[in-house]
């Protein structure tokens, strides 16, 4: 079943992207669905403040061809970029919700990785020092150059050309990764490893930099620090994509995260520092995953969000997910 068609453009400057419907009610994939609310606001987005494509500006003159109600802007552990959407939503008449995804580390018997925790708050927070300073210094612990500089080594370590596997022509370098972003992510060390050194291999890029990997370091905070920033801070936390790792098939959606059976079993953690939402609607979440994380989300009193992680246009656009106008309202009034 399909809503009535109603469609947009993604644009970036005067240029049109690609062309799309964002009143899709569902999109079959195979004998899988995947169930999306009408849209009026995508919750979780990112700009080229971390690892996306658009600017800040850009991506608002998107969310407002979308025809879109609201936006999250939730870039990777920095709030860099945030004012500067804040502003360009106010011109363009779209509400700009900030927010930060934020990177949390996790070595357990049952999954060594990151998972993500979205956190928004009111726009206000943007000009008190104190907020930004206390939540920036926060998020620092677990990226920077320091971890960018642990992973190189430690990739070369195992994987360089006098490493113990050597799959890299030569050893990479901070260089390799500096020229992408001063605040790397793991999509900006899969870059690095295609235009720098070669390797376009899904598999080898994997195993060079997947959670299995021999050389991989988890980014991200302590889960104990997450729950100081929820302690401390006037901010509404949300954990991001919790099925995504079983995700049917290929694809960006799915990346490297567990499936929806380990991160249950990690739950009760995020329960336990003060989590308030579940992110249930995004394009990596099935029909059926989607009524499972709902009904955690009325048997523990979360509230609901949704977003479509926005990267880039053709491969993680802007609007394939999002929330209701009802799901809008309790969203906002849980913001402090």
């Amino acid at each position: 079943m399909i809503s009535s068609k109603k469609t947009f453009f993604l644009l970036r400057g005067e240029a049109v992207l690609k062309q799309v419907d964002v009143k899709l009610i569902f999109k079959p994939m195979g004998r899988h669905k995947i169930m999306e609310p009408i849209i009026v606001a995508d919750l979780h987005n990112h700009t080229t403040s971390s690892d996306g494509d658009f600017s800040p500006e850009e991506l608002v003159k998107q969310a407002r061809a979308l025809g879109l109600k609201a936006l999250g802007v939730t870039d990777h552990d920095t709030l860099k970029g945030l004012a500067k959407a804040v502003r360009a939503g106010d011109n363009c008449q779209i509400e700009v919700i900030p927010g930060v995804e934020v990177s949390i580390r996790f070595k357990q018997p049952c999954f060594t990785g990151t998972l993500h925790l979205l956190c928004y708050f009111s726009r206000e927070r943007l000009a008190d020092a104190a907020f930004v300073s206390r939540f920036e210094a926060i998020m620092g612990q677990g990226r920077g150059e320091g971890l960018v500089s642990d992973r190189i080594a430690q990739i070369n370590r195992v994987f360089g050309p006098h490493g113990d596997l050597p799959l890299l022509k030569r050893e990479m370098v901070f260089q390799d990764i500096a020229d992408y972003s001063t605040n790397a992510t793991r999509r900006h060390f899969a870059l690095a490893l295609a235009e720098k050194l070669g390797i376009n291999d899904r598999e080898t890029v994997n195993r060079i930099i997947g959670n299995d990997s021999s050389a991989y370091l988890p980014s991200g905070i302590d889960l104990s620090r997450a729950g100081a920033i929820i302690k401390e801070l006037p901010v509404a936390a949300v954990l991001a994509h919790p099925a995504a790792g079983s995700f049917p098939g290929a694809g960006h959606y799915k990346e490297v995260l567990p499936p929806i059976g380990v991160v249950e079993k990690i739950l009760p953690d995020f329960l336990a520092v003060g989590i308030h939402g579940l992110e249930v609607y995004y394009p990596g979440h099935t029909l059926e995953h989607q009524e499972i994380l709902k009904s955690w989300a009325k048997k523990y009193t979360l509230f609901v969000t949704g977003g479509s992680d926005c990267h880039d246009a053709v491969d993680r656009p802007l609007g394939a997910s999002g929330i209701s106008a009802s799901d809008l309202k309790l969203f906002k009034a849980a913001i402090p």
